[in-house]
């Protein structure tokens, strides 16, 4: 099943008592990007990281948004800062002094002073979070990837119903194409007859101008490419790997084949069946963009 580049997974939940979350989302790309916001002191993790989502992943720009709760029961060191609390009683004593406020200098009115207290833990094992990360990561990625295979499930119906339409084109044009050079015999043989008036008419020289029109408006080699391709892009929408730069190969060569076609048509219904050809290449262009 092919995947769309685009798509989200997100997982957030306690694991080994931390709270944990791990979210992904992804847009096309031409090839594979990533972006990672850590916690601070997490950097250790972007390499292990990259090397999960790029285990999924072929192409798109993919970002990741990590956060982890610390584990509350490490212990933790408070230090007090006694110069600085020093300080903070000196100034409110000369504020009470100065103005004559009441003197209601206390632990708790000093405690709003943050920067007297410096809280430190001890460091958190990095086996033990590259674990905890690595479990959330796996649990967002198989949302992340149901997303893309469903957005991708819809991206090859769409394929190929506009493959669908342009193969009915071309039968239109096959069954069109030998008519036109009948129906070019036939105008010559009227302009003939009415330059020459009752000359005789060379029926050799009528099957020889035909001959000529018809070797260079024959699209019948255009037309089995054509055919070709679709059976390849077909093929390629059902296989389970990355396709997307295949895909926009293949439809370059679409493009060239119904651009040859257009070229060598000399009626009006099949130029315009042309036309009408290139447009829906065209949306099948735009739809394999995102196509992974």
């Amino acid at each position: 099943m092919i995947r769309s580049m685009t798509g989200y997974g997100r997982f957030e939940d306690l694991i080994n008592g931390r709270m944990t979350v791990f979210e992904i989302k992804s847009v096309n790309h031409r090839f594979f990007e990533l972006q990672c916001r850590l916690p601070k002191g997490y950097g250790f993790l972007e390499e292990k990281i990259r090397g999960l989502v790029s285990g999924y992943i072929s192409r798109g720009k993919v970002d990741v948004y990590v956060s982890v709760e610390a584990d509350e029961n490490i212990a933790a060191d408070v230090r007090i800062n006694h110069s600085l609390a020093a300080g903070y009683v000196n100034a409110l004593r000369e504020l009470r002094d100065t103005y004559d406020l009441k003197d209601d200098i206390s632990v708790s009115v000093l405690s709003r002073y943050s920067d007297i207290f410096t809280v430190s833990k001890a460091p958190e094992s990095e086996e033990t979070l590259t674990e905890v990360v690595m479990q959330a990561g796996e649990k967002a990625l198989a949302d992340f990837i149901l997303m893309r295979e469903r957005e991708g499930e819809k991206l090859a119906k769409d394929v190929m119903e506009h493959s669908k339409t342009i193969i009915d084109l071309v039968s239109e044009i096959e069954v069109r194409s030998p008519i036109t050079v009948e129906e070019y015999r036939n105008k010559l043989y009227e302009r003939l007859r009415e330059v020459l008036d009752d000359t005789t008419i060379d029926p050799q020289r009528i099957l020889t101008e035909a001959a000529i029109f018809a070797d260079k408006t024959a699209v019948n080699e255009e037309t089995v490419r054509l055919r070709s391709h679709f059976s390849q892009l077909e093929n390629m929408l059902s296989q389970s790997v990355p396709v997307g730069r295949k895909l926009d190969f293949i439809v370059q060569e679409m493009n060239r084949e119904a651009n040859t076609i257009g070229s060598k048509v000399c009626d009006a219904e099949l130029a315009h069946k042309v036309v009408a050809i290139k447009a829906e290449i065209e949306k099948i262009r735009e739809q394999i963009q995102n196509i992974e």
